[in-house]
């Protein structure tokens, strides 16, 4: 019987993976977090493993009776195309999977973390960024999330590059100076020091080492120096920028033909630029049409829902309402343990 059905549902961001054991009813039994699930950016392998470690941890914390899942929905960049299904399969089958692996777009996920309608339009800056358009429940265009090395305008990895470079550029004599400096050198865990090592300076090679030292999308984690340094003129180019870029992003997709809301998603929107003195382009205010965006934190409810709606469960809002309470009463319970243990 469908009523009888549990979801496994995942979102894997570049950053963090987030699964979560949902029932019918909305209520979810069990949440679990993990390092990067994205394989563009962290490699199949790594993402693979973390979506294991992630369901791992969901069964740890599960309620009492959580029992097995019927099916599972991963919503992931680029809808999985370098994500092995079957090894997926059977690796999640030793910690209850008893059927289905449906691989779905972040894009489409982070849109139903904040509506259930049919309509509408999603922008995502986190570790990448990608905005899309939804027609009638479903992905009809997307914009960007090509990656660290090919796009991701205006995303963490794209704001991170550019304080890590305008640092750099000052201790090579080619940019301004920058209180970023300050921040960076403190963030990795070196000392000014005015010694040279032949024409250089040494801190400058120490930083270009610990900074090579690090995978390139790793340079993501940089990207809150520049909303701490607001008071910095490089910063606040930096952050002007980004929301120029994600306005061209956005706009990329807008169709006015197409009405519905517009949700955000991703730490540099939520918890950055929207938080931040930084105004938003020009052509993103445009495009918002003066309607409040609808904010939400990832994509792991839409996950929910879109893995509810493939086992034939119509979600309503008392439903949605349901996921979105226990969602985030266990995320914020996850980070008070977290917390506490550290």
């Amino acid at each position: 019987m469908v009523t009888m059905c549990r979801i496994l549902a995942v979102d894997a961001g570049g950053t963090t993976t987030r699964a979560a054991i949902v029932e019918p009813s909305g209520h979810c039994r069990g949440l679990g977090l993990a390092s990067s699930g994205n394989p563009i950016s962290g490699g199949s392998d790594a993402a693979v493993a973390s979506l294991v470690s992630a369901t791992e941890r969901a069964r740890a914390t599960a309620t009492p009776g959580a029992g097995d899942f019927t099916s599972a929905v991963i919503a992931m960049a680029g809808a999985g195309i370098h994500a092995p299904v079957e090894q997926i399969t059977a690796l999640l089958a030793p910690l209850g999977l008893r059927g289905p692996v449906a691989l779905v777009s972040d894009v489409l996920a982070t849109f139903y973390s904040g509506t259930l309608l049919p309509n509408g339009y999603v922008l995502i800056a986190g570790t990448g960024a990608v905005a899309g358009r939804i027609e009638d429940g479903r992905l009809a265009a997307v914009s960007d999330g090509l990656g660290w090395l090919l796009g991701d305008a205006g995303s963490g990895y794209w704001i991170g590059h550019r304080v890590v470079s305008a640092v750099v550029g000052f201790l090579d004599r080619r940019a301004p100076q920058t209180a970023l400096t300050e921040l960076l050198l403190a963030e990795l865990h070196l000392t000014a020091t005015t010694e040279r090592r032949g024409e250089r300076p040494l801190i400058l090679l120490r930083l270009v080492d610990a900074l090579y030292a690090l995978r390139p999308v790793e340079l993501s984690r940089f990207a809150p120096l520049a909303f701490q340094a607001h008071d910095d003129e490089v910063a606040c180019a930096i952050l002007a920028d980004a929301t120029s870029a994600l306005a061209d992003t956005l706009a990329s997709i807008w169709d006015r033909g197409v009405d519905g809301p517009v949700v955000l998603g991703g730490s540099v929107l939520g918890r950055g630029l929207l938080a931040a003195t930084i105004p938003l382009g020009a052509s993103l205010r445009a495009g918002l049409d003066n309607s409040p965006p609808i904010t939400v934190t990832d994509g792991l409810v839409g996950a929910a829902v879109l893995g509810l709606r493939r086992a034939g469960i119509r979600v309503d809002e008392n439903i949605f309402r349901r996921i979105t309470g226990d969602v985030t009463a266990l995320r914020d319970a996850a980070r008070r343990k977290n917390s506490g243990n550290g």
